[in-house]
């Protein structure tokens, strides 16, 4: 039974496969990790470890000199987020101010949307369709997790020093990974072939924090800006990632909202009151956007890099122009 062949044959499949049955599994049988509990339940809420694991096989396939191509794919992809995010945000404003239109939207809620990349499905989707530099980015890119971009974005005073363990935490399991491949090959052999294979267990595990049911209660609102999510900040990313060399690919894998995005809204609500009115809104519209960048981005990603292979092969065998057309 040509399982593994049927699942490539879907843009994105090994990720987006494993990620909506998780998400169907969490949102008509909730509580099916409890029940089973012990190993069962490890899998189903161990994306985090899972993800830390690939980091470090993925940083022994690296040599040394990959690190200022990361750090460069990383700070471009990084400021492209953050900064479309903090434009838009300003020009929300503008109509919005601090209350909310359209059946809950805020500017709270899009900056919340907008400022989180999913840096698991990025992981994945650059395993299988990217450059080991365009992977190692998300150790920068993971600068964008939690409240604390939100909160400069949206002016709230109060975090006046950046976690550097949070940094250093981030960048770790990918830079042990990268001393211990640099010196023994056959580590690298090793770990090396890991990667691919974890790509479908953490996918799973994410999926599993996906509640589908969110769509339905954020209605054509949380779909439009999970759209927008997509179309903006993916276009900034994509231009960004061609601007630093790359082909695109890895700026649309980066235009999607992180689930952990969800609980921002509450958090900044907690550090400045202004928002406290707009939080429950703002938290469903984010909820919305991770589940429709989840599913649409992987077949994005997907159907360009295949564009990009393609077009690659012509260039290099234009015979088979004609065989294409």
């Amino acid at each position: 039974m040509p399982i593994k062949r049927t699942v490539e044959k879907i843009p994105g499949g090994m990720m987006l496969v494993p990620l909506l049955l998780g998400a169907l599994i969490n949102t008509f049988f909730p509580d099916t990790a409890v029940f089973f509990g012990s190993f069962t339940e490890a899998i189903f809420k161990g994306a985090l470890p899972l993800i830390a694991v690939n980091l470090f096989c993925l940083g022994t396939t690296m040599h040394f000199k990959a690190a200022p191509a990361i750090v460069k794919k990383g700070g471009a992809l990084l400021f492209a987020k953050v900064g479309v995010a903090a434009l838009v945000s300003i020009i929300a404003a503008k109509f919005i101010g601090d209350g909310m239109v359209l059946g809950g939207l805020s500017v709270l809620a899009i900056v919340a949307a907008m400022n989180d990349t999913n840096g698991g499905m990025y992981i994945s989707l650059m395993n299988q369709f990217g450059k080991k530099e365009d992977v190692g980015a998300t150790t920068i890119m993971s600068l964008e997790s939690g409240p604390f971009l939100t909160m400069i974005t949206l002016g709230i005073a109060g975090l006046s020093v950046f976690p550097w363990q949070y940094m250093l935490g981030a960048i770790l399991p990918l830079v042990i990974g990268m001393v211990i491949g640099n010196l023994d090959h056959e580590c690298r052999d090793l770990f090396g072939k890991a990667v691919p294979a974890l790509i479908p267990f953490f996918a799973f595990g994410l999926g599993y924090g996906i509640n589908l049911k969110n769509v339905y209660q954020a209605g054509l609102t949380g779909i439009l800006l999970g759209l927008s999510v997509i179309l903006i900040t993916g276009t900034v990313c994509f231009i960004a990632d061609r601007l630093t060399g790359g082909t695109g690919v890895a700026g649309i894998a980066a235009s999607t909202t992180a689930g952990n995005a969800a609980a921002v809204p509450a958090v900044i609500a907690a550090s400045n009151p202004e928002y406290a009115a707009v939080a429950p809104s703002a938290t469903v519209m984010v909820a919305a956007s991770v589940v429709v960048t989840a599913i649409l981005v992987p077949i994005l990603t997907a159907w360009w890099a295949k564009r990009v292979s393609t077009s690659q092969q012509i260039k290099e065998n234009p015979h088979l122009r004609h065989d294409v057309v």
